[in-house]
């Protein structure tokens, strides 16, 4: 069984997939791993502007010329077992478009921020699925985990640390301070997931 990941943000050409690539490079070991990502006013069928796929390229992606952005819908956000939107507006579209997604979806700096309180212990619960399934039950179970902390872990200092600033058509400082924003919070997803993946 497959667990899938969807990246949000609005034009889905520069947040989204940038988040997708890097999540997908780093969960290239993990079995099981679908990444993709939408915009909830894509630019459908666009490229990633030329500041967006140059920072893809220095962190490690290969497939960012490759990219078309796709309108998010009903089906792509039932589909997904985590929905990571780059900003709160973001993550609000998910949850008024699919209320149950609710539990399964965070902005990517809160998942981050709370996926750094979750330990071992809290991964132990989950009961494994059957043969391909045992990956998707613990990388779920992970999701729960991260779930169970809102509310309950040290709050962000403002809110404005649960969004990624978004660059589109601004100047390269921009660009690099959404990477900034964006980077850390992918590597603190990737850690989380790969330990729950890997748990015995």
């Amino acid at each position: 069984m497959t667990f899938r990941i969807l990246t949000v943000c609005s034009g889905n050409i520069c947040r989204s997939p940038l988040a997708e690539q890097l999540l997908r490079n780093g969960l290239a070991d993990v079995d099981g791993v679908s990444v993709g990502s939408a915009g909830t006013i894509a630019l459908v069928g666009e490229r990633m502007p030329p500041e967006a796929a140059a920072l893809a390229a220095r962190f490690g992606a290969t497939d960012a010329a490759a990219h078309r952005a796709r309108q998010l819908d009903e089906q792509l956000i039932h589909d997904a077992d985590l929905v990571l939107a780059l900003a709160r507006e973001h993550r609000r579209f998910v949850v008024e478009t699919v209320p149950a997604a609710t539990r399964t979806t965070f902005t990517l700096r809160e998942f981050a921020h709370l996926a750094a309180s979750v330990n071992e212990a809290d991964l132990a619960g989950v009961v494994d699925g059957p043969g391909d399934d045992a990956v998707a039950s613990r990388l779920r179970d992970a999701v729960a985990a991260v779930a169970a902390l809102r509310g309950v872990a040290e709050a962000l200092d403002s809110a404005d640390d649960l969004d990624v600033i978004d660059p589109y058509r601004r100047p390269p400082p921009v660009y690099e301070e959404s990477a900034a924003q964006l980077v850390p919070a992918v590597r603190s997803t990737v850690e989380l997931l790969t330990l729950a993946a890997r748990r015995a």
